[in-house]
């Protein structure tokens, strides 16, 4: 009796913790989504969540129906079928309040050249009624030194801060941001991603397209693939199609005059010869077969040259999702 009477106490507790848990808020939603032109369906039942306060990304091949998707959650195109809510409205009807609580960050702008970036900035935010200081957001995109330069002589670097700028200065609660690093250098574009994540801290939520899986992976809270207008895979960048449970592949040089056969057994039956002369073999207990592969090697009084353990990439993932998809 006191077992059991423990045990309805706990259950009430935990029953009580989990309704205490806020849930996270859609400001997404999407069910059954459809969009065909004539006899072409570019999307084919889509359904999406995004919650407040993540960084999205959506990735997808050329003519997978993405920029489609996208052009209906900014409200620029209507669904053939389908429910969206977009911050709880419908974008092909919602109201101009509406449209003052989204940024839009497009692949391709031209800001007013001949204005400086400060005034630039300064007639967007004429736009709305409650703009964030023009101040505050040149600091928030690392464009306070160039202020008063004109938008004509910017860097792409900085054109893109002021893109991003822009889309910040009307203070919405979801931005879009449509390739925003396409055409960067390395640096460039890294600078481009310490910008986006501060918008996290903002408090803001960011629907992402890329096609740089480096981006999504530094960047996204959760990712959606999309391919042939369906969504084919969804998760963290960590768990996307199962990465997180694919096997590491462990790497290295031999000792000279070693081959696979000479390794322990537990680890010769996978290991492979590779025309540089290293050996490799996968692993899914990888501390494991790095003990056995250490203690075979200190027994020989060896270095394991260039010893390596790898897992497959986001870009490795996102390939191998789209071409099963394409097989099928």
């Amino acid at each position: 009796m006191i077992t059991n009477s423990l045990e309805a106490v706990v259950a009430q507790r935990a029953a009580a913790h989990q309704q205490a848990e806020p849930k996270a808020e859609a400001v997404i939603e999407v069910s059954g989504l459809r969009k065909q032109y004539g006899e072409h369906e570019a999307v084919r039942g889509v359904d999406l969540e995004v919650f407040r306060g993540e960084i999205f990304a959506f990735l997808g091949p050329n003519g997978a129906g993405k920029t489609t998707t996208v052009e209906i959650l900014e409200g620029f195109r209507a669904a053939s079928a389908g429910s969206v809510r977009v911050l709880g409205a419908d974008p092909s009807h919602a109201p101009q309040v509406w449209r003052e609580r989204i940024g839009i960050v497009l692949q391709e702008s031209a800001p007013e050249p001949s204005l400086t970036v400060r005034e630039c900035l300064d007639l967007y935010a004429g736009y709305y009624r409650a703009p964030r200081p023009t101040g505050e957001t040149l600091s928030l995109v690392g464009l306070e030194e160039q202020a008063d330069q004109r938008a004509a002589s910017l860097s792409g670097g900085q054109r893109r801060r002021l893109d991003v700028a822009l889309a910040l200065i009307g203070d919405p609660e979801l931005i879009f941001l449509d390739e925003p690093t396409t055409g960067f250098d390395p640096s460039a574009r890294r600078a481009a991603w310490d910008v986006i994540d501060g918008l996290r801290s903002l408090g803001k939520t960011v629907f992402l397209t890329t096609h740089y899986m480096e981006e999504a992976e530094r960047l996204a809270d959760r990712i959606a693939v999309i391919a042939a207008g369906r969504i084919i895979a969804e998760g963290t960048p960590r768990t996307l199609g199962g990465r997180d449970h694919s096997m590491a592949r462990i790497s290295f040089t031999p000792p000279a005059g070693t081959t696979a056969a000479d390794l322990p057994p537990v680890l010769a039956g996978r290991a492979e010869a590779k025309s540089s002369g290293r050996l490799a073999l996968d692993s899914g207990t990888v501390a494991h077969d790095l003990y056995a592969l250490s203690a075979w090697a200190i027994q020989r009084g060896a270095e394991l040259d260039d010893l390596e353990v790898t897992r497959e990439t986001l870009e490795d993932v996102y390939l191998s999702l789209v071409a099963e998809h394409q097989r099928s």
